[in-house]
């Protein structure tokens, strides 16, 4: 089988919530030799696209999505230990706040991503899911004077709109120059980031690693 032939059938794997088999083509791939990077990008985060989209368009509910999410975390506790194996020891990274925000429940890429940022050297602190913006606030403020990334996702636009309001109450808090800002979702864009005054988004959680350790340089 070759690389592309796996990476498909572990979209579809995602696309078809089937648990054990992501699990098993995610050990196939490692045992093929194909980085865990890769393994993500090119095969888990596909199927999560589609599904992602695929709920947008309402062809798809809440309890088919979250079963591509335990697809999708099957594969993840796979990949992982590889992932950490590959961390990179020793570079003050900084702190990465991760939150779904408020009235979202939608944690897929949420998790993908704060994986992703540990696996890049990243402490993490993870908030979880439906988290208040006063919540992540008294976090940011608990961490003033550090090196402090908020990571936030919405996978809904209704709750991407919370994400003006954490800007604005950080810049009345006096907390806005002391930690950097990511979000994403479907629904953000570097439109919106740039709307709002936060300093990132990344189409995809290898993305989301690349670019957070971008800014906090």
């Amino acid at each position: 089988m070759t690389d592309s032939e796996i990476f498909s059938k572990l979209t579809n794997a995602i696309v078809t919530q089937n648990i054990a088999g992501s699990a098993q083509l995610a050990q196939e791939a490692l045992d093929a030799g194909i980085p865990p990077l890769d393994i993500i990008t090119k095969g888990l985060s596909p199927g999560m696209k589609i599904i992602g989209d695929k709920f947008e368009a309402a062809e798809i509910f809440l309890p088919q999505i979250m079963m591509s999410g335990k697809a999708m975390s099957s594969a993840m506790e796979i990949l992982t230990p590889e992932l950490e194996k590959n961390k990179k020891e020793g570079e003050e990274t900084g702190l990465a706040i991760t939150f779904v925000a408020e009235g979202d429940i939608h944690d897929i890429g949420h998790r993908l991503v704060t994986t992703m940022l540990g696996a890049n050297g990243f402490d993490i602190f993870d908030l979880g899911v439906d988290v208040l913006n006063e919540t992540v606030v008294e976090e940011a403020a608990k961490h003033k004077g550090e090196k402090v990334l908020l990571v936030g996702s919405a996978l809904m636009t209704t709750s991407m709109l919370g994400q003006k309001d954490l800007m604005d109450r950080l810049r009345e808090e006096n907390l806005r120059d002391s930690v950097k800002c990511m979000f994403g979702g479907a629904p953000v864009s570097g439109k919106w980031i740039d709307e709002i005054g936060a300093d990132a988004t990344a189409e995809n959680a290898a993305e989301a690693a690349k670019v957070a350790l971008n800014i906090m340089k």
